[in-house]
């Protein structure tokens, strides 16, 4: 199983995640990633790993359990 980490600090806000895969992440009031779940199920997971490559900061990282 894959966990799925943010890291706030480094977040620039782009918003390539919300965008690749809404059902994992979102942005919170200031445009920083906010994650729905860190635990993406199958029917997400491809796409939330695709939106962990696509971070310009590398704020997201993927984490195996």
């Amino acid at each position: 199983m894959m966990r799925i980490k943010a890291d706030t600090d480094l977040c620039v806000g782009s918003g390539q995640c919300t965008l690749t895969e809404p059902t994992v992440f979102d942005q919170d009031d200031d445009g920083l990633v906010t994650l729905l779940t860190d635990h993406p199920d199958d029917q997400s997971a491809a796409q939330a790993r695709h939106a962990v490559t696509l971070c310009p900061s590398r704020a997201l990282s993927i984490v195996q359990e």
